[in-house]
């Protein structure tokens, strides 16, 4: 972080006359409520990276793009307008969203996370200096969204409807509550980073507001939120602090979404067409959707709602076999930021937002700790590597609010760019991928009492504490350019556990747990594990080579996942693919760009006997490995456009020799 950044944050502070409040609370900063998962991650605190992969991208972030996105906030007065709310500032509302105070707080959860993984006195003293500003923003009972308090006549965007200037008038897009679940999740994650209640109490204050005005009852308001996430928000200070009635209202705002009697529906759109449990078919702005599954399988897990499970596992089966694209993405629609129909997977105007990519690994992340299946992770792992870290520029400056699997160098497809911005009115994308990226670590395992789940390749240092011993497990790998795996396990004391060592989706003949693709050229599965130099009898068991045994320190584990270049080809109901194939080499999905490939670009095709060589090439794109023959070049997708305007292709079309 820069000095003059922050003393210029530290200013406005000043200007908000508003002491620091540094208090802490005198209890650990651990959760009073144990989830509901049976399944439990490991604390990115326990954690350490040093992947050659991973690693730079979320230094990226912590060193870069977060001090980026406060700049830029500073500019469009992101800052200004908690300020001008709470009187200590003159001037209109600034900025064109009515959620333009998300802004704030998502950076400042991803820079929680960032401290939970490295400790950082700086860092820590900017997100106090952040926090003060919010505070003078809000009202007296708790109330928090910065534009109507400036003026509740004349909102940022002139979609967001008003008549009397009320609070809670026009729901469907107001973000009132859309806001307060960004700061609730947002607070608890600075709570547990720091242990300070200064963000905290914002939060708090802001959700017994919520629970003072919304359910059933006298005096109350019969509705739901437009724009879904309070209802994780409220999850996450439930289990935070304890207080019930938080759940209760978060369980309130999902039980009454598609119920006529309560509110006059949102529609479709909103997903507030039909109950929830009602649901069977993803429709709707992608986000919202994937915000509001989260919440539902979050009720399914603590109160164990077979209704509510039965929902969200109808609900994933159709996205996974009728709408997602083999990036991982979701969102076939520019119009609605939506879901389409069935198969409808268009390349050149697919949607596929940053933030619904992010939003759907929070969802399949609850799934799988709910079953342990596999197939959730391998959602994941294909998410993450393509479609996800493809909305961030390799210099961590610009962003992809769409991912178009296609340009033809003409069609601004980037909210009115056909390549990176440095960043968007609508700016939920860039600092979506701040509060996520610094967190990806704790993926990578999960637990329960007795057993290890490795979901993920990355080299690390990580403790895990079982219910009986603490265990040690490092991994050296260079994946996803290299298949192989070593990892070292050293618990505290020798003694039986079990470890479950995922095979991933791609070394088991699967784009995805559907029939939507499926590879043109199936490998023999030579997926081995080994232990402490010997094969053991361990098949890959619903996707996971699992192994109980007395382990003691020292004990080495070795995988490999061989991987060679295969061709993807797309269900036939997909009528944008047919004809194509597209390419992968381990878990990365690759593009062909124009840069690479000056000849004749529009010509490019795959035939059924291509030879492919691969390449690292260290000095490219931050270092990638290459796909290449004669015809074509192909980098990864998610590197692509970093280079200037160009025409891309993931699919590519094929010939019969």
């Amino acid at each position: 972080m820069k000095k003059g950044l922050i003393l210029a944050v530290g200013l406005l502070a000043l200007l908000a006359s508003c002491k620091t409040d540094t208090q802490k609370q005198e209890d650990a900063p651990e959760a009073k409520v144990k989830e509901g998962y049976p399944i439990e991650a490991i604390n990115i605190r326990n954690v350490k990276l040093k992947d050659e992969f991973w690693l730079p991208i979320i230094e990226r972030v912590q060193e870069k793009t977060i001090e980026f996105a406060i700049e830029k906030c500073n500019e469009e007065g992101r800052f200004d307008n908690f300020l001008i709310a709470g009187g200590q500032m003159e001037g209109t509302v600034k900025g064109a969203m009515p959620f333009d105070d998300t802004d704030v707080y998502k950076i400042i959860e991803g820079a929680s996370n960032s401290l939970i993984s490295a400790p950082n006195p700086q860092l820590e003293s900017l997100l106090d200096s952040l926090v003060s500003i919010i505070k003078v923003g809000q009202e007296e009972d708790g109330y928090l969204t910065t534009w109507r308090t400036i003026n509740p006549a004349k909102p940022p965007a002139e979609w967001v409807k008003v008549e009397e200037g009320k609070r809670w008038e026009y729901l469907a897009m107001s973000h009132e509550l859309y806001n307060a679940g960004h700061l609730f999740e947002a607070a608890a994650v600075h709570y547990k980073a720091t242990g300070k209640r200064n963000f905290l109490d914002i939060a708090l204050k802001n959700a017994d507001l919520m629970v003072e005005t919304f359910g059933d009852g006298e005096g109350k308001i019969a509705a739901v939120p437009g724009h879904q996430i309070i209802e994780t928000g409220l999850i996450k200070l439930y289990e935070v602090t304890g207080k019930k009635e938080y759940f209760d209202l978060a369980k309130y705002f999902l039980d009454h979404r598609g119920d006529p009697e309560n509110h006059e529906l949102f529609g479709p759109y909103s997903q507030d067409h039909l109950p929830v449990t009602e649901q069977d078919e993803v429709v709707g702005h992608a986000v919202r959707a994937v915000y509001m599954y989260a919440g539902m399988t979050d009720i399914a897990a603590i109160e164990k709602d077979t209704a509510y499970l039965k929902a969200v596992n109808a609900l994933w089966d159709n996205m996974v076999t009728k709408k997602m694209y083999v990036t991982g993405g979701i969102g076939a629609r520019h119009e609605g930021e939506s879901f389409g129909e069935n198969y409808e997977l268009p390349n050149l105007t697919a949607y596929n937002e940053t933030c619904a990519s992010i939003g759907d690994v929070y969802w399949n992340h609850r799934l799988h700790n709910l079953t342990g299946d596999v197939k959730y992770f391998d959602v994941i792992e294909r998410t993450l590597y393509n479609g996800l870290i493809s909305g961030l520029s390799l210099d961590g400056e610009k962003f992809f609010y769409p991912n178009a699997l296609e340009s033809d160098g003409v069609y601004k497809f980037n909210q009115g760019a056909c390549t990176r911005k440095d960043w968007f009115d609508c700016s939920c994308c860039p600092t979506n991928v701040i509060r996520f990226i610094p967190a990806m670590p704790g993926l990578i395992y999960s637990k329960t009492d007795d057993t290890i789940f490795v979901n993920l390749y990355a080299a690390n240092d990580a403790t895990v504490d079982l219910k009986d011993q603490a265990i040690q497990v490092s991994q050296e790998t260079s994946y996803p350019w290299d298949g192989k795996v070593k990892l070292t396990v050293d618990p505290d004391e020798a003694g039986e556990f079990t470890m479950k060592f995922r095979v991933p989706g791609w070394a088991r003949n699967e784009v995805l747990p559907s029939d939507l693709y499926h590879y043109a050229n199936p490998v023999d599965e030579n997926n081995s594990i080994t232990i402490n130099g010997e094969s053991i009898d361990a098949t890959a068991d619903n996707g996971y080579y699992t192994v109980t045994r007395e382990w003691k320190a020292g004990d080495v584990v070795n995988l490999e996942f061989p991987m060679e270049v295969r061709k993807v080809i797309a269900n036939p109901l997909v009528e944008e693919d047919q004809g194509k194939m597209s390419l992968e080499y381990g878990p990365i999905v690759y593009a062909v760009e124009e840069i690479d490939n000056k000849g004749d670009f529009d010509n490019i095709k795959l035939t059924s006997n291509d030879q492919f060589q691969v390449e690292m090439q260290p000095d490219l794109l931050g270092g990638v490995t290459t796909i290449s023959n004669d015809n074509l070049t192909a980098i990864p997708y998610y590197a692509w456009s970093n280079r200037g305007v160009g025409k891309m292709k993931v699919w590519l079309p094929t010939e019969t020799n």
